[in-house]
């Protein structure tokens, strides 16, 4: 079978997705996607050349939000987010798919992707292996010093509400601030335009709330995982409804 992968959002596990790609020899397109604007419609012109000129390709969009609604045998829609958050990981997915087997590192790169560092213990990796996938992830998300150094500042700041741990972020690079606060049951991390839930009734909001914003809401995760707003206003009556249907 003849596979062309168009890839989505860049992090970690898309990254190792890449060098699989790369060491298979296998035709692939990435147009470098912020997670938050990747999209099959981002790609239309690519899938429109391809299906033409070759009837025996097939399309694997990863981690692409169908907006083109494109249904097709010829279409592979791999991903592990929002409906889909009972499946494996995309890294999972896409080695299942080309029948190869993952190392060690990337099976370490997928745990950490579907359950963060508890997916990761319950794997049996060392703390040693926890803080360097870790530390690769932040990198991939472009975290910097900066972005650290500012996690450090708006944690002093925390508030806790109702058993939520709550922390106005002065960047949008959230990780650093959920890894420093490891292990928090609860925990809600926002700017003016975007929030982050991790923990009880995560997933239900989510849920929830994309009725209501659309392709402006993400969950997925383990257990109760996450959920998100992102190009959003985000205001203060907007934070204490969500506390109040935590609590509910």
């Amino acid at each position: 079978m003849k596979y062309l992968f168009l890839l989505g959002g860049h992090d970690l596990e898309m990254k190792e997705i890449k060098n699989i790609l790369d060491e298979q020899s296998i035709p692939y397109i990435d147009k470098n996607l912020r997670w938050d604007n990747a999209k099959l419609s981002q790609y239309k012109d690519e899938i429109k050349e391809h299906l033409e000129k070759d009837s025996n390709i097939k399309i694997v969009a990863v981690e692409l939000t169908n907006d083109l609604n494109m249904t097709s045998d010829r279409l592979i829609e791999i991903d592990h987010h929002n409906e889909k958050s009972h499946l494996p990981s995309s890294l999972e997915q896409v080695a299942s798919l080309l029948g190869i087997k993952l190392t060690r590192k990337q099976r370490l790169v997928a745990e950490n992707d579907k359950g963060y560092i508890p997916y990761m213990e319950k794997f049996g990796a060392t703390k040693d292996e926890i803080a360097y996938i870790r530390r690769l992830d932040r990198e991939m998300q472009g975290v910097s010093e900066e972005d650290e150094k500012l996690a450090d500042e708006a944690i002093k700041n925390k508030k806790t509400i109702d058993n939520i741990v709550v922390v106005k972020s002065e960047t949008s690079k959230f990780s650093p601030i959920v890894d420093k606060l490891y292990p928090t049951e609860r925990l809600l991390i926002y700017t003016d335009t975007e929030l982050t839930y991790y923990g009880k009734y995560a997933k239900q909001l989510g849920k929830e709330y994309k009725n209501k914003y659309g392709n402006n809401v993400y969950y997925g995760g383990s257990g109760d995982g996450f959920f998100g707003i992102y190009d959003t206003k985000i205001t203060g009556e907007l934070i204490c409804k969500i506390i109040e249907k935590m609590k509910k």
